[in-house]
């Protein structure tokens, strides 16, 4: 039976932050310095994995190629969270300079863009605003890395980062208030349109936004479906059977297709534009 999702808040902020629209306007709002940045010069570089344990972050992004800004939404506080963020960092360099063809045993430097962390926070607890790699819990490091912890305590309820904040807070209080059914969704996202938090996102897309606060199967039981699913592609005669296994499978769980060309990419060594043929092949 459909039921609100336990993660609806990871939910909705994936989905917002894949439009560079959006993105855009949280850089904007968090370097209020840099008037000259557009759309176009944002460049999206989140890590996907995900369902499985795989490493993955909320929202990573590059601006103009000069700089990456790493943000992660956080309901509760861990002081591993800088910890989390140099891994994210060093992945999403690897992934970027792969991209980039970057040649580390060349004689000439290459030229490696500037990296800032934020953590937009929306639990109750109180917690400090910039957590440090050598502050907290790690003795004596020489190793630095300082997130930024973003509350949503900003005056301006036309900043994203409020906006964001706030629907949290909206989500969880109709959630303790009628439990999580698909009714409580209906009622959130009317209340957020009614007091203007991300009406624009949550109006021009509320079918999208209904769907991904939903979840048709229980989430462990879906875990499950994914781990056999793996099992059955091993045991298929051949790799190209394997391959359509696969798909066919991520697709049947209501997967992406960019989550299934990861998946492709890990499991059977393929390039990116190969598995991203596979997907087409068999998605259909």
């Amino acid at each position: 039976m459909p039921r609100m999702k336990r993660t609806v808040k990871d939910s909705v902020f994936t989905s917002l932050f894949k439009d560079t629209k959006y993105i855009l306007q949280l850089y904007k709002s968090l370097h209020l310095e840099d008037d000259a940045t557009e759309e176009k010069d944002i460049e999206l570089l989140t890590l996907t994995n995900v369902l499985v344990d795989d490493l993955y972050n909320d929202l990573g992004f590059s601006v103009k190629g000069r700089l990456i800004v790493l943000v992660e939404a956080q309901s509760t506080f861990s002081v591993n969270l800088s910890l989390r963020m140099l891994y994210y960092i060093t992945a999403t360099l690897q992934d970027y300079g792969n991209e980039k063809d970057w040649n580390t045993f060349a004689k000439k430097g290459i030229n490696v863009p500037d990296a800032v962390f934020y953590i937009i926070y929306s639990g109750e607890e109180k917690v400090p605003d910039t957590l440090r790699l050598s502050g907290l819990g790690f003795g004596k490091t020489r190793m630095e890395v300082e997130v930024r912890v973003l509350r949503g305590d900003i005056a301006d309820k036309n900043d994203i980062v409020w906006q964001y904040v706030r629907f949290c807070k909206i989500a969880d209080e109709e959630r303790r208030k009628s439990g999580p059914t698909v009714e409580t969704v209906k009622v959130i996202i009317d209340r957020c349109i009614e007091e203007n938090v991300l009406a624009d996102f949550l109006e021009s897309r509320r079918k999208e936004v209904e769907d991904i606060m939903v979840v048709l199967y229980d989430e462990k039981k879906l875990q499950g479906l994914y781990v056999k699913s793996v099992r059955e592609e091993s045991r298929a005669e051949g790799r190209e059977e394997g391959i359509s296994a696969m798909v066919a499978t991520l697709k049947e769980l209501s997967l992406e297709r960019d989550f299934a060309k990861q998946k492709l990419m890990q499991r059977f060594d393929l390039t990116p534009e190969a598995a991203a043929a596979k997907v087409e092949q068999y998605w259909n």
